[in-house]
């Protein structure tokens, strides 16, 4: 037996030799003893015994005690086809079975042995649903290159009728470039604010990213922005984390000290949302882009910003560094911001 270490010894021979030991142990010997007679350590002996066939190459036939046998998989395909569960899925089938006191296996093992089977068809009488693919990664290292946009409702006095707020965000400066609040929402409206738009901005190649609202998405609406050069990007039907940057500021506009619950009338609405959002882009700290304002961030004063932070934490920690239990955090000036960032994007973020 020691003559063969270095080399696969045949599953025979492990086998006699488990069974050599385990003998000489029932009779009362050591099994630490039994083992070095063979030449083998007990921690072979536990490895043979544990895995008989031994052998770890890739494509080598091993026993896997919680694999289900031939036989136990072809139970789940007779059970799952027979009249009693044909109509279940295997979440109602394993408890069915449960409740009758019977258990063939998970009911993960029936969804895999049914997939293989190719047993698994959707047979409601609704269509199937689709995996959707997330929007493209967009990538903002400035102002004005990718915009944010869509539409929130605003209660009024009477009980059922609303005003709607149209509302364009920077999605790097987290700066409003425009808004406008009317009485309907309206893929015409939508279109018209973007020529007024234009006005003020280069709007040609531009991201736009929005919902997929029929004022985002209706064909008046899509033909304006590609005669604008603007090129828009929606959202997955019922998904907001793919706009985030819009829900996260109409929550900073619903939640802020003074915001009515209802209004009036639209001069009023619009007359506050002006208020809004001159003290959004002026004095709102956003801790998005590392607690300065909009405005700061849009015009570039950002980087100078941070770098006047980092010299008065940096004096503070060389007079008493006693107080630090280590160097304090650098403030930092976000120069890329990513919009629905990949998979990949994530994980080099997560790395960082």
């Amino acid at each position: 037996m020691g003559g063969r270490r270095g080399r696969l010894i045949p599953v025979e021979h492990r086998t006699e030799a488990i069974n050599l030991i385990d003998e000489a142990t029932d009779s009362g010997a050591r099994r630490k003893k039994a083992c070095e007679v063979l030449c083998i350590t007990v921690r072979t002996y536990h490895r043979w015994k544990n895995n008989p066939s031994g052998d770890k190459r890739k494509g080598a036939v091993k026993q896997v005690p919680r694999k289900l046998t031939p036989e136990e998989e072809q139970l789940i395909v007779d059970v799952s086809c027979n009249e009693r569960f044909r109509d279940c899925n295997p979440y109602q089938i394993v408890a069915t079975l449960l409740d009758d006191g019977q258990y063939i296996a998970s009911t993960s093992s029936y969804y895999r042995v049914l997939r293989s089977r190719d047993l698994l068809h959707h047979r409601k009488k609704g269509r199937s649903s689709k995996k959707r693919n997330p929007p493209p990664e967009l990538v903002a290292t400035g102002p004005d290159q990718v915009y944010s946009w869509d539409i929130t409702w605003l209660k009024t006095d009477v009980n059922g009728i609303f005003l709607f707020a149209y509302m364009i965000i920077d999605i790097w400066s987290r700066k409003v470039v425009g808004w406008e609040i009317h009485d309907r929402e309206s893929e015409e409206i939508s279109s018209a604010m973007f020529r007024r738009l234009k006005n003020k901005l280069k709007l040609k190649g531009v991201r736009l990213h929005s919902d997929n609202g029929n004022p985002m998405r209706g064909s008046t609406m899509i033909q304006t922005l590609y005669n604008l050069g603007v090129l828009p990007s929606f959202s997955r039907p019922r998904v907001s984390n793919d706009n985030p940057f819009s829900e996260s500021f109409f929550k900073t506009v619903k939640y802020t000290a003074g915001f009515p619950r209802t209004f009036n009338d639209i001069n009023f609405a619009r007359t506050w949302m002006a208020d809004f959002v001159n003290w959004y882009h002026t004095e709102h700290k956003h801790s998005g882009i590392g607690y300065i304002t909009p405005d700061q961030r849009h015009s570039g004063q950002g980087k100078r910003i941070m770098t006047n932070r980092n010299k008065t934490i940096s004096k503070a920690y060389e007079a008493k560094p006693e107080r630090w239990s280590s160097k304090p955090a650098l403030w930092e000036n976000a120069e890329t911001v990513y919009l629905n960032p990949s998979a990949e994007t994530r994980k080099k973020d997560d790395a960082a």
